[in-house]
């Protein structure tokens, strides 16, 4: 009993210096560990980034009609991309583009630690820690879209957190935001902001306007929701003026250019539907597929879609259709026409 008294005793006494030691203790641990982790991260190779279409194809969802042997659309046989250098790209769309998806591009190391956290709460709140809100810089959406398989998995997103680190050490701030703007899905076969101004204004990626930029910004986050030729036009036109609202904020543009970028009427070049059986049809079911799964899951899941649309039938109610129109428009001055066809 003396004995442990004395122990008592000593433990009050120095129970200060043991947890300033202890505490100094972990601390150094803290540091090694760190340090560790950082001299592990250098060693590590960034994979090929040239991959990104090759895995783009390779997953893309295909929309069959009814039998499930007839392909109606494939969503990325078509896949249109056109490299360009970062000079030759607008530095509105690239302003835009960091406003509205990273606007500490500039200054971060490849992720955003206080961003990522916050991500996860709102995710745990929502009930779904690998869902909803990503917390994505570019750099980590270079990495997803170009090297890693798109399952939503927590060692995927760590895998992530690492590589984008990796590549702000071996790739300049320049080199990466041209690797995103190259890559960045537009909405259905377009990818890279070159190929998207030319589809949706006719022009090179250098001429775009603020007021065309801040639309293009717009896309990637859900290409298909804000496609300027899906049901989503307000909510296109509202995301638009938010990425004004960033590039004001930000200092990207002047007040007097917010201004007259609010007020600019721009006009998108019609869709051109190319390779695909009932645009109409297969258009609507993009759109619900879209609402249901996700774009991500559309893009890179590799979905086999059989639908309700029978083929056969279609092309002879299309056939009928087009000869009566054309006869109407010719003996009754009237240019609409439908169908209506039911099996009794």
């Amino acid at each position: 009993m003396r004995h442990l008294t004395h122990v008592k005793q000593w433990l009050r006494k120095h129970s200060r210096e043991l947890i300033i030691d202890a505490t100094i203790g972990f601390f150094v641990l803290g540091l090694i560990g760190v340090g560790v982790v950082l001299i592990w991260i250098s060693t590590l190779n960034i994979p090929d980034l040239s991959s990104f279409e090759e895995r783009r194809v390779q997953q893309s969802t295909k929309i069959y009609d009814r039998t499930g042997k007839i392909l109606l659309y494939d969503l990325h046989q078509d896949v249109r991309r056109t490299i360009v250098p970062y000079e030759n790209i607008s530095r509105h769309i690239k302003n835009a583009t960091v406003a509205i998806e990273d606007d500490t591009f500039f200054e971060h190391y490849g992720i955003r630690p206080l961003r990522i956290t916050k991500a996860v709460f709102d995710n745990l709140m929502s009930g779904n820690l690998l869902g909803g809100q990503g917390g994505s810089t570019i750099t980590q959406q270079v990495i997803k879209n170009s090297v890693l398989v798109q399952e939503k998995s927590l060692t995927r997103k760590i895998k992530e957190w690492i590589l984008a680190i990796r590549l702000e050490q071996v790739l300049s701030k320049e080199e990466i935001l041209t690797h995103y703007l190259n890559e960045s899905p537009y909405g259905g076969t377009i990818y890279g902001v070159e190929e998207a101004s030319l589809s949706f204004f006719g022009k090179p990626s250098s001429d775009l306007t603020i007021t065309e930029a801040a639309y293009l910004a717009s896309l990637p986050q859900l290409p298909t929701y804000y496609s300027p030729y899906g049901k989503h036009i307000d909510e296109l036109e509202r995301r638009k003026n938010l990425v004004l609202d960033k590039m004001l904020e930000n200092n990207f543009i002047t007040q007097e250019e917010y201004d007259g970028a609010k007020n600019e009427r721009v006009e998108f070049k019609p869709q051109v539907a190319t390779g695909i059986r009932a645009p109409h049809f297969v258009f609507f079911v993009r759109d619900y597929l879209t609402q249901k799964y996700g774009e991500e899951s559309l893009a890179e899941r590799g979905l086999k879609v059989i639908t309700t649309l029978d083929w056969e039938l279609q092309e002879k109610a299309e056939e009928i259709v087009k000869r009566k129109a054309l006869y109407n428009a010719k003996t009754y001055n009237a240019e609409n026409a439908a169908l209506v066809a039911t099996d009794p």
